[in-house]
């Protein structure tokens, strides 16, 4: 397995992590108040910051166990590299805008907050998912 597919598997793994502990704690405090009353921002902070710090790790980790693939990246991965981003930036796209329509409509920044950040998850695994997918399943470029 190239170095590149394993590092696309770190960041779904670390994307689903970080996203599923952010729910849980967020819905975790949901009583009988509104969801959009319950405090998140910490918890949206803490978990992009836990997903920063062991997506490093985790690359660091595998570029110290597999030293000598860490240094080769021939064109073919840096296409595939390319061509996964690009498909992910849709989502980014996808939340700014709905963030965006949010806030133009004066829903609670709690909305327009969890849009914004699920947007990002998504374009995380929509990337990953084609980078793994052009891996496995082969890369032809247009």
């Amino acid at each position: 397995m190239a170095v590149e597919e394993k590092r696309a598997w770190i960041m779904i793994v670390v994307t689903v992590a970080a996203y599923g502990a952010y729910l849980a704690v967020v819905l975790g405090r949901s009583g009988s108040e509104p969801l959009a009353q319950q405090p998140y921002a910490a918890a949206l902070l803490w978990s992009v910051g836990a997903a920063i710090v062991a997506s490093i790790a985790l690359h660091i980790t595998v570029s110290l166990l597999s030293p000598e693939e860490g240094e080769v990246k021939d064109q073919r991965d840096r296409e595939i590299n390319q061509f996964g981003e690009h498909i992910g930036q849709s989502f980014v796209a996808i939340g700014a805008v709905t963030g965006m329509i949010l806030a133009m409509a004066e829903v609670d920044q709690f909305w327009i907050a969890n849009a914004i950040y699920l947007g990002f998850v998504l374009s995380a695994l929509l990337a990953s998912m084609a980078k793994i997918a052009s891996y496995r399943m082969g890369f032809h470029p247009w």
